[in-house]
């Protein structure tokens, strides 16, 4: 079965073509002019005739929609109602689907969703103690969002560790520009730092994660910040931008080894916040059978990898093997726990297109029964 995944990034458009789950081609097309441009662009490169789907990453799909879905003209109205909720993402997911739709009719097109996986959030998890009328007629609660990649590498490390999906309990850490961490409980979310907007939870790349929400009002009504601003400086010019002035973690630890006071106070903030997240997360848990480092910084940085599992033995039996975390196979695996480590620290290469590939292939292969 031959799946096309399809995902946006602001200013090129990657393609990716599956043949049951494995990668036949892939590309990425720069400086893109428009989405019209660049997908008739991939059409001239495949021949749309041996595609059973073209599968696509789309960020929001609100309460609607809990697993990948077949996309109709019930499921773009409802993708549209939810631009309210992503105004940045949502409207370009809908011009590419509409453009396919248009121009290749026949072909079957699947949406998967990144805040999917965070259904499962039980209600006391995922609603804000507000007036209820903001999440019963509004819709604001927590979402959560990457969902596809926290939901790739927790399968991923119940194949590798031989234990069942559904016996299993982990931690997912995504952590590169945008950072978030997810509870996962028996193969399903149960809480994630994220919430109603990617802004909320952990410090991020340019993004402040959790701040007092009352600094908001002061910015307007005292500094007269207006709202473009305060989007912009929480969404664009916080985290480690904000802090030490660039989002290159590479950078930021030479600035730190050469002694540049806020690049360790910025580390030093990052790491705590995770670890923050992660001991709440292990108290509601109970029982962790993994800890899981993926996404840009999670993956290649073996200092933060090390800073946030340090001295953790005495309290619950976490122990990361130094050795092996500073010399990383090639593997899309790599286990780095302790020997005498209770709980299984993984770093694992995240791969979404892979697992839009397979959940797309899930729904059509249940819609063909």
């Amino acid at each position: 079965m031959k799946i096309l995944v399809i995902n946006s990034g602001s200013s090129s458009i990657k393609y990716k073509l599956f043949d049951n789950d494995i990668e036949i081609l892939s590309g990425i097309k720069e400086e893109v002019v428009s989405y019209k441009h660049s997908i008739n662009e991939i059409f001239q490169k495949i021949d749309f005739n041996c595609i059973d789907a073209i599968a696509h990453r789309v960020v929001h799909g609100g309460e609607y929609f809990s697993k990948a879905t077949i996309i109709t003209n019930d499921v773009i109205d409802k993708i549209a109602s939810l631009i309210p909720l992503a105004p940045l993402h949502n409207p370009s997911n809908l011009e590419a689907i509409k453009i396919i739709q248009q121009e290749h009719p026949n072909i079957t097109q699947v949406a998967v969703f990144d805040t999917a996986f965070h259904q499962t959030l039980p209600i006391e998890n995922f609603l804000y103690p507000i007036d209820k009328t903001l999440y019963t007629k509004h819709h604001i609660r927590k979402y959560g969002f990457h969902g596809t990649s926290h939901q790739y590498v927790s399968n991923e490390a119940s194949n590798f560790l031989k234990k069942d999906i559904n016996n299993f309990n982990a931690i997912s850490l995504h952590l590169g520009n945008g950072d978030s961490i997810t509870a996962i409980k028996n193969g399903k979310s149960i809480d994630t730092s994220m919430g109603f907007t990617p802004l909320a939870g952990l410090m991020m790349g340019t993004r402040s994660g959790d701040i007092d929400p009352s600094i908001l009002i002061y910015l307007e009504n005292t500094l007269g910040y207006n709202k473009e601003q305060l989007d912009r400086l929480l969404n664009k010019n916080s985290g480690f931008k904000g802090l030490v002035g660039t989002n290159n973690l590479k950078d930021i630890l030479k600035m730190k080894e050469n002694g540049d006071e806020y690049a360790k106070i910025a580390i030093d903030i990052f790491v705590k916040r995770v670890r923050d997240y992660m001991g709440s997360y292990i108290i509601e848990l109970g029982n962790v059978d993994t800890i899981i480092f993926t996404g840009g910084i999670g993956e290649n940085s073996s200092y933060i990898r090390e800073s946030i599992c340090k001295n953790l033995y005495d309290l619950i039996k976490l122990k990361i093997d130094n050795n092996k975390n500073i010399k990383l196979s090639k593997n899309s695996i790599n286990d780095i726990t302790h020997i005498d480590s209770k709980i299984k620290i993984l770093v694992i290469k995240t791969n979404e297109e892979k697992s839009i590939a397979i959940q797309s292939k899930i729904e059509l292969e249940n819609i063909n029964v």
